[in-house]
């Protein structure tokens, strides 16, 4: 494997594990807060064909990334308000939103399949850094959207454990009882996570549509919401892991587009199973309860909250 080669799938990895990255850091703060959402393929969805047509519309791409974590953020209210309010069992309730989401970006955006975007998100090279060997050409000269998440990851690690909005966050997560009587508000807590989570995986559904892409075609998230929810059990809640494990399937996934100009004997539809393959084998793992207390899942995550019952 040449050093072009290697710096070519390297760079590729980083921009595809971009929207899974987005994805998985909403479901982080939504798990921790002790919410399971499911749902993130269809908020990603959704996200995907608002932020398109938005920045079809306005001619700006950024237009687009807000509609995004609007029509994010409103389909995960629907889930807030189900599983916090009403009590609604999490798991149905976000597969439910799937559902939903795949179907409603289906409708929005009938119209336009397979129009191309003509104002994307481009490449921009940081100064200095983007000459740095080997690293610069992998981190630097990509668009704004991989260098916000790079903010992001930091900014998220800070506020789960370096603050007390995080520390209630976790409390939250943990034991909601336990938070209440010491005057954090559970509900008002969990309500803000989840949509702040949903906000997030509509901006990776938008990162589809507005750069890697660019173009809307309908269910284009193709099982990255379902890898993003396995993720944040692979990175143990914790956004650093999460970056990581992002550009691991963001690096299978180029891996099997690159090694078809190679003439390499293995199938390109194998290599783009195996994300897959990997979800549903961590998804295995960690349905047994035990192995999710010894990776150190919130002992709250979706079991509702009743103050009646403490």
């Amino acid at each position: 494997m040449n050093y072009d080669f290697l710096v070519a799938v390297l760079a590729t990895a980083v921009v595809a594990g971009t929207p899974i990255l987005y994805a998985a850091l909403g479901e982080i703060v939504c798990e921790r807060a002790g919410i399971l959402n499911l749902g993130v393929e269809g908020m990603m969805l959704v996200g995907a064909v608002t932020g398109f047509i938005a920045a079809l519309s306005t001619g700006n791409p950024w237009a687009g990334v807000l509609m995004a974590l609007l029509a994010g953020g409103a389909m995960a209210s629907i889930h807030a308000f189900l599983t916090v309010s009403l009590k609604a069992n999490q798991v149905v309730s976000g597969l439910a939103l799937t559902l939903f989401g795949t179907g409603l970006s289906a409708y929005i955006g009938k119209a336009y399949i397979g129009m191309p975007l003509p104002n994307p998100f481009r490449p921009v090279e940081v100064p200095v850094l983007s000459e740095i060997p080997f690293l610069g050409a992998i981190l630097f000269r990509n668009d704004p959207l991989v260098y916000l998440s790079f903010l992001l990851v930091p900014l998220l690690w800070f506020l789960l454990f370096g603050t007390r909005a995080g520390l209630n966050m976790r409390a939250v997560g943990e034991n909601p009882a336990a938070a209440d009587s010491l005057g954090v508000n559970v509900f008002a807590t969990r309500y803000m996570y989840v949509i702040i989570g949903g906000m997030l995986a509509g901006i990776g559904g938008a990162y589809l549509s507005l750069t890697y892409v660019p173009a809307w075609m309908e269910n284009m998230v193709a099982g990255r919401g379902w890898i993003a929810v396995a993720l944040v059990i692979f990175a143990t809640w914790n956004p650093v892991n999460a970056l990581i494990g992002s550009y691991i399937f963001g690096g299978i996934h180029a891996l099997g587009f690159r090694l078809q100009t190679l003439d390499v004997s293995v199938s390109p539809y194998f290599l783009k199973m195996l994300p897959y393959l990997f979800t549903i084998a961590v998804l295995i793992f960690v349905t047994r309860k035990n192995n999710l207390n010894r990776i150190g899942a919130p002992k709250a995550l979706g079991l509702a909250y009743d103050r009646e019952e403490r």
